[in-house]
């Protein structure tokens, strides 16, 4: 599960981090890596400290609202995973911005599956 100083709340935030950030894609999953400062609306109301911020997109076309509910649990665990993991928290800094957003055949793939896209988007995003 991911800390409340770990999510991404604000709309204007979600929009510059899809818009500016910078994008890798897998067959469940489009992972959205923003570094830097927001200069949206909101930008000084979110605070860089505790770690790197992530959010979510899971659309209807993931499938009903059953299928997108699990979809993000499972993004949020995954998430929480990887920003507790020794090899991401030197390279997740608190600056980050981070949104997965989830492709139609997230709905079929399993937990593990979901985990090793993302850890694969971030590190050819991170290297």
């Amino acid at each position: 599960m991911l800390s409340p100083e770990h999510r991404l709340r604000s709309t204007s935030l979600f929009g510059e981090t899809v818009r500016r950030g910078r994008k890798k894609g897998s067959r469940t999953v489009v992972v959205y890596l923003y570094q830097g400062q927001f200069e949206g609306a909101g930008a000084g109301s979110v605070a860089t400290v505790g770690g790197p911020r992530v959010g979510l997109v899971v659309s209807k076309a993931v499938g009903n609202a059953v299928a997108r509910h699990a979809v993000s649990r499972r993004l949020r665990h995954t998430a929480g995973r990887i920003i507790a993991d020794a090899g991401f928290r030197d390279v997740l800094r608190s600056d980050l911005s981070v949104v997965l957003r989830a492709l139609p055949a997230s709905a079929d793939a399993t937990s593990e599956e979901l985990e090793r896209d993302v850890r694969h988007a971030l590190r050819r995003l991170l290297g």
